[in-house]
């Protein structure tokens, strides 16, 4: 629609520009209103401001979809730690720092959210705290609280085909995962 807009505007000003001007009786010759320059000066203007309300209709990608999908990918990645956290394993929850930050940003993108994500980042401090003085005991403190913080479910259960459907398209983030079970019957 908006392309529909845009065409149409440049075609009405680049007519406009080389119109003829009213000619008399006497006077065969026409006259150009703006030369060149001038003309294309206000089509680029009229495309600008044909333009302008597409560029202010981002929405920052902020939907259940979004969520879901950030909340799956890194939280699984976060829960298939427990293992390592039971161990005392510093280095493995440690290079999967990324997965903590990307699930406290993506799981809480939105302003109202603002108190949630600060709680999930403090949990988050306080596992990096255990791993920086090498505590074991707060170390699982800390990860077991953040994953109460930010109400964590198991990423890792399977799902049964005959409980429902895990995913529906070749491009679900749930494909070949524990949980992108297909029902068939």
């Amino acid at each position: 629609m908006k392309i529909i807009a845009l065409v149409s505007t440049l075609l009405v000003a680049s007519a406009s520009a080389f119109a003829p001007a009213a000619s008399s009786e006497r006077s065969v010759t026409t006259a150009l209103n703006m030369d060149r320059r001038s003309a294309m000066g206000a089509v680029a203007a009229a495309g600008v401001v044909v333009a302008m309300p597409s560029i202010a209709s981002a929405d920052g990608a902020i939907s259940t979809a979004t969520r879901q999908r950030s909340k799956f990918l890194y939280g699984s990645r976060i829960t298939a730690l427990q293992e390592a956290v039971d161990k005392g394993d510093f280095s493995a929850v440690a290079s999967e720092k990324n997965a903590f930050i990307l699930y406290n940003s993506g799981a809480y993108p939105a302003k109202k959210e603002k108190a949630q994500k600060n709680d999930a980042v403090a949990a988050t401090n306080t596992i990096f705290a255990a791993i920086r003085t090498k505590d074991k005991a707060a170390l699982k403190t800390s990860f077991k609280s953040y994953l109460s913080v930010t109400k964590m479910s198991d990423y890792q259960a399977e799902l049964d085909g005959s409980q429902g459907q895990g995913y529906s398209t070749d491009s679900d983030y749930r494909k070949l995962t524990k949980q992108g079970a297909i029902y068939v019957r």
